[in-house]
């Protein structure tokens, strides 16, 4: 097992924008209905918008690995969620989604059953999906000072 650490960073800017720093930065914001300036994505959309980018990587990985000639992957993601429960209107249920479902369009000469097969392998591999279904351990900290 050869396990990589991987680090990204966020701060607070003005309203709900929220300044990340990651090898490509951005911003995440809420919309103007909600508060937000509307700068960027809400960080659901990016939550949601991780499993098909990285459908569509581990795809072409796979497809490089097997030869595939893979002309391109569609993927939409949709998902349920409370939102009374996220603002604290409510105590029942989650704050998460209860349900995300994906749809793949797969462009390349394989079979109903071979595609099948290819999208199971994608979602066996896929990290996001990974992160999705199983339960990884999340540490939340209060420091002083990020370290730098």
């Amino acid at each position: 097992m050869s396990i990589s650490k991987m680090k990204v960073s966020a701060k607070m800017d003005a309203g709900f924008s929220t300044l990340v720093k990651c090898s490509h930065p951005f911003i995440i914001d809420q919309p103007k209905t909600a508060g937000g300036n509307d700068t960027g994505p809400n960080p659901l959309e990016i939550f949601l918008s991780s499993l098909p980018a990285c459908i569509c990587a581990i795809g072409r990985i796979i497809a490089n690995q097997r030869r595939i000639n893979l002309r391109g992957i569609e993927v939409e993601v949709e998902g349920d969620i409370d939102k009374d429960f996220l603002m604290g209107k409510t105590t029942e249920g989650r704050a998460g989604f209860t349900e995300i479902r994906s749809f793949v369009h797969i462009d390349a000469d394989l079979t109903k059953t071979e595609k099948d097969a290819f999208l199971k392998e994608i979602a066996f591999r896929c990290p996001i999906a990974d992160n999705m279904i199983f339960t990884s351990v999340v540490i939340p900290s209060v420091v002083e000072k990020l370290p730098v």
